[in-house]
C-alpha cells in the first residue's frame, strides 16, 4: 500500500510539473514549434537594421535580434527564413499569416497598435533629411517649394507636412517603393531631399550627400505581430528585456553601428499604449 500510495505521489509530482510546461506554450507560438521556423519580415535596403548582400544574406540589428527570438522559441538561431519587406507590404504579410512577425524599422504609433500588436521598443531614432552637397539647402526651411522623397505608406510624409505646416511653407512630395530608389531620384535631380530615419539614412550617406541637423517625430521601432497574437508578443517582450538588462541588446547596437539607445527615453513611449486605449475608446460615427 505505501510502495502504491509512493508511486501515485511520483506520478502526481510529475504531471504537476508536465501540465505548466504544456500550458506554457500559447498556440500562436506553438504553431511556430510545430513548423520548426520562424518567419520573419525584414527590411532588404537598410544598412545597420536589415540588409541584404548580393548573396542572399541578410545582416544587421534586426536580423540580429530575429536569430536571438529563433534561438529563444526554437532553441536554434538559424531556424529562421526571412522575407525582404516595405513599409507597404509588412502589414498585409502579417495580417494574411504569411510572417509570424516583423522587425523592419516598424514605427510605434497609436493608430498603428490598434491594427498590430507590438512589442516594447528595442530601438529609436528620429526622422532626419539627406540632401546633396551641392544642392545650397542648409536647413528644412530651405526645402520651401521643393520635392521631399518618401517612403510609400511611411510616417515620414505626414510628420514633414506637420512641420510645413507649422512654419508656414509648402512643399511637395514624392514616394517611391524603396530606399534605393529614392537615393537614385536625390543623386538625378528629380527631388531635393531624402528624408526618413536618420539611422537609415546614415546608410545612404555618401560623398556627394549631407545630413541636415533637423529631426523630426521621434520613431521608437518595434517588433509588430498580427493582432492578438499575446503569447508571441509576450515571448518577444520578454527577450527584448532580458538583452536589455544583459546589455546584449546594447552589444549588438553597437555592433552594427548604430547610435547608443537611451532607455530611460524608450521606457517613456510606454505612454503610446494608453494614447492607443483612449483612441480605441473614442465613439466612432456612423456612415
Amino acid at each position: 500500500m505505501k510502495k502504491l500510495l509512493s508511486f501515485v505521489l511520483a506520478l502526481t509530482m510529475v504531471l504537476v510539473a508536465f501540465i505548466p510546461a504544456m500550458a506554457e506554450d500559447a498556440a500562436d507560438v506553438a504553431a511556430i514549434k510545430e513548423r520548426g521556423k520562424l518567419m520573419v519580415g525584414v527590411k532588404a535596403d537598410v544598412p545597420g537594421f536589415g540588409y541584404q548582400e548580393l548573396d542572399g544574406a541578410f545582416e544587421g540589428l534586426e536580423i540580429d535580434l530575429a536569430h536571438k527570438l529563433a534561438e529563444v522559441i526554437l532553441g536554434d538561431a538559424d531556424a529562421v527564413s526571412f522575407e525582404a519587406v516595405t513599409a507597404k507590404t509588412r502589414g498585409p504579410l502579417l495580417d494574411t499569416g504569411e510572417l509570424d512577425m516583423v522587425i523592419a524599422t516598424f514605427t510605434i504609433k497609436p493608430d498603428r497598435i490598434l491594427q498590430y500588436d507590438f512589442s516594447k521598443p528595442y530601438f529609436v531614432d528620429a526622422i532626419g533629411l539627406l540632401v546633396m552637397k551641392d544642392s545650397g539647402i542648409a536647413s528644412f526651411a530651405d526645402l520651401a517649394g521643393q520635392t521631399i522623397g518618401v517612403a510609400q505608406s511611411a510616417t515620414t510624409k505626414d510628420a514633414l507636412q506637420a512641420a510645413a505646416d507649422a512654419a508656414g511653407m509648402t512643399v511637395e512630395f514624392a514616394e517611391f517603393p524603396t530606399y534605393p530608389d529614392i537615393k537614385a531620384a536625390l543623386v538625378s535631380g528629380r527631388i531635393a531631399c531624402f528624408s526618413v530615419d536618420k539611422a537609415i539614412l546614415m546608410g545612404y550617406l555618401d560623398d556627394t550627400t549631407e545630413l541636415l541637423s533637423d529631426s523630426f517625430a521621434a520613431q521608437p521601432y518595434g517588433v509588430a505581430v498580427k493582432k492578438g497574437n499575446e503569447g508571441l508578443l509576450a515571448v518577444i517582450n520578454d527577450t527584448i528585456a532580458a538583452m536589455r538588462a544583459d546589455g546584449s541588446l546594447d552589444e549588438l547596437v553597437a555592433a552594427n553601428n548604430l547610435a547608443p539607445v537611451d532607455w530611460a527615453e524608450v521606457d517613456a513611449y510606454d505612454v503610446l499604449w494608453d494614447q492607443a486605449a483612449e483612441l480605441a475608446a473614442e465613439p466612432t460615427t456612423a456612415p
